[in-house]
């Protein structure tokens, strides 16, 4: 390549002269470590967001408003002349479509909230894939039978129906 090419893509020189202040890996750790840093003050600094759960009653409640009102307009189609039904089938069929969308909307919102968690689930496990001492979970345990273990389950549930 020639240096202009190089210059304009900001490439690394492909000559003999190849510059040698490449950063080391601890530097690489450090700098990444004030990034992650920073990221997490961003984080805390920005607003978390609510009301996803009013949006979900908003949306349930168009979509109810939008079918109540194609009720109405099916039972009054069919109570006029037929030469006016066809424009208040023609509003009826669109109410219904609305609360189709409404629907349909409230059911993306979820779809992506829930691909977020697993996208968000999937970086906290490839995180802890590369630092496997961070992700250690402390616990205790005992070897139980099966008969034990049962004994525990209907002693708890006996306790907790007598209080």
């Amino acid at each position: 390549m020639n240096r202009k090419l190089e210059e304009l893509f900001d490439l690394p020189p492909t000559s003999k002269e190849v510059d040698t202040s490449v950063p080391s890996i601890p530097d690489n750790r450090e700098k990444l470590a004030v990034i992650n840093d920073a990221i997490d003050k961003i984080d805390a600094a920005l607003p978390m967001v609510k009301g996803l759960e009013a949006t979900d009653m908003e949306m349930d409640d168009l979509a109810k408003k939008a079918t109540d009102s194609y009720d109405e307009l099916m039972s009054l189609g069919m109570q006029v002349d037929s030469r006016f039904a066809a424009e208040i089938f023609s509003v009826a069929s669109n109410m219904l479509g609305h609360a189709i969308t409404a629907k349909t909307a409230k059911l993306d919102k979820k779809l992506k909230m829930i691909d977020l968690q697993m996208k968000k689930m999937r970086l906290d496990q490839q995180q802890a894939d590369k630092d496997p001492e961070a992700a250690t979970q402390q616990g205790q345990g005992h070897v139980l039978s099966r008969n034990e273990l049962l004994e525990r389950i209907l002693g708890k549930n006996q306790n907790a129906q007598k209080e």
